[in-house]
């Protein structure tokens, strides 16, 4: 009332009411933050990998002409198999795989690599190929997938897929070392099921073969010098 004007701190500059600075968290503090972090990203990589997708390459010719050598798949074990990454558990899960559907399977040899055939014998089937044709339970199986006519040297069986069991071949069927070598495949051993050609190279199948890291390394480089080796019209073709 006297002419003077009162002159406030503004709130915010209060000494008493400022906020305390949190304290920059120590080095240590910051690395275990961060493995932690990764440690989650592997364990999510670990679970999809092991239970719902994983990625695959076509190394040989058994396959031709659904699948060739260098084909880069997806495949689906949803519902299949489950395993623990980098160890021998495995887990058979609910579903099972239909006639005529192309199976990545265990081969129920010792130290082989999973391989990817065309399942034409179920459990129960009475199977015989004669001249190259397939009859299951009496009747010829229509089979347009094949990459060459019937070969007439070709004869096996009869024989009854046992319970639990499937017999698998591939479509390229003179060069393809399947069920009728090596015999029944146990429902075990089922993996999974492709889904997508993500990326197709036509490159050699050695670049392709387990072990061959430095081959493949170099198949992949080379696409940026010849992107031509890309097989272009493959890359999104679904199963």
């Amino acid at each position: 009332m006297n002419g003077e004007v009162e002159v406030q701190t503004p709130v915010e500059q209060r000494p008493s009411e400022q906020k305390p600075v949190a304290p920059k968290p120590t080095l240590g503090k910051a690395v275990v933050r961060e493995v932690v972090s990764w440690l989650w990203v592997i364990l999510a990589f670990l679970f999809i990998t092991g239970t719902i997708v994983q990625a695959r390459v076509i190394p040989s010719g058994s396959m031709e002409r659904t699948l060739l050598v260098g084909d880069h798949l997806l495949m689906s074990r949803f519902g299949y198999d489950a395993e623990v990454p980098m160890t021998q558990f495995h887990l058979r899960l609910w579903r099972d795989p239909h006639r005529q559907q192309i199976v990545v399977f265990r081969a129920p040899l010792p130290e082989s690599p999973d391989y990817i055939k065309r399942l034409i014998g179920l459990p129960g089937d009475e199977l015989e190929i004669r001249e190259g044709i397939v009859y299951i339970n009496g009747k010829k199986l229509e089979e347009s997938y094949r990459a060459a006519p019937p070969n007439p040297v070709d004869n096996y069986g009869p024989v009854t897929v046992p319970s639990n069991e499937y017999f698998m071949m591939g479509d390229n069927r003179d060069d393809s070392y399947d069920s009728r070598y090596w015999g029944f495949v146990p429902r075990a051993n089922i993996i999974g099921t492709p889904v997508l050609v993500y990326m197709s190279i036509d490159a050699p199948g050695e670049a392709w073969d387990p072990g061959h890291i430095r081959d493949r390394m170099l198949t992949y480089a080379s696409i940026f010098i010849h992107p031509s080796i890309v097989r272009w019209r493959r890359i999104f073709k679904m199963f």
